[in-house]
């Protein structure tokens, strides 16, 4: 039986990563996969250790503006099949997902919307939760084993977040975000650190503005959710608290392969 480890960052820049050692990291942790969201480049604006790391092979989905979002996937394995949309013309602008299919199960590297800036943003991101949850249900249903990782920009419950209080009308903890995610759940997918790990205080972002890490007042936006029917192959997650880099910690799996 052979194990496989997943690793997903949000890295708030790929090119202020790569100066921060994205590339050394990258080696010593020696992912299988590693899905990263708000790369915040073009793969032209890259130097090439980034834009194909040393023995994996590198797919992107970038905005249409330039600076912003996108996502990236770096497999040892070629998937047999890659894709970056859900098929809705008015989501796909802005470089939010990446579909890598492999023999024993599918990966969905995702940057979720954020919410904060405004009414209107906070519609669209509620609009991208709703068509991603139809589209994956539709895959489930035809009995695709689902592992969603990637920044969702909302903490689940009180034990996610430092200040549940001070941040219960902020986007990213709002009662109709933390409804969602209730609602996910409900349909057949499991938060794949809780099921291991039931301690609070632990996050993936922390605002950097204000010096947050140090005092450890985090929120835990970044997920491993997996669908039921690939929850037993699912060894361990974990979040990788110690590595700096991106204002977002990276967080992982281990799976059984066959």
């Amino acid at each position: 039986m052979d194990k496989k480890k997943i690793l997903s960052w949000n890295v708030n820049g790929i090119r202020a990563a790569g100066r921060k050692g994205l590339v050394e990291w990258l080696r010593q942790a020696s992912p299988d996969i590693l899905g990263l969201q708000e790369i915040k480049a073009q793969p032209e604006q890259l130097e090439e250790r980034l834009k194909e790391p040393e023995g994996y092979q590198a797919y992107w989905n970038h905005a249409e503006r330039k600076g912003y979002g996108g996502v990236a996937t770096f497999s040892r394995e070629k998937p047999e099949n890659v894709s970056c949309d859900f098929g809705d013309s008015k989501l796909d602008l802005e470089g939010r997902v990446l579909v890598t299919e492999y023999p024993g199960f599918t990966l969905f590297n995702i940057y979720f919307p954020n919410g904060k800036k405004n009414e209107e943003r906070l519609r669209y991101k509620m609009t991208f939760y709703d068509v991603f949850l139809d589209h994956i249900d539709r895959l489930k249903e035809q009995g695709r084993k689902l592992i969603i990782c990637g920044d969702y920009n909302t903490a689940h419950k009180e034990i996610d977040i430092a200040r549940p209080r001070e941040n219960s009308k902020v986007s990213g903890f709002l009662p109709e975000e933390r409804a969602w995610m209730d609602k996910f759940i409900a349909r057949g997918y499991v938060d794949t650190f809780r099921h291991f790990h039931k301690e609070p205080h632990r996050y993936t972002f922390w605002d950097m503005k204000t010096g947050a890490r140090e005092r450890n007042v985090g929120w835990r936006i970044d997920y491993f959710f997996v669908s039921e029917n690939l929850l037993p192959a699912v060894t361990d997650a974990f979040i990788l608290s110690d590595v700096t880099g991106s204002d977002h910690c990276p967080i992982g799996i281990t799976l059984k392969t066959e």
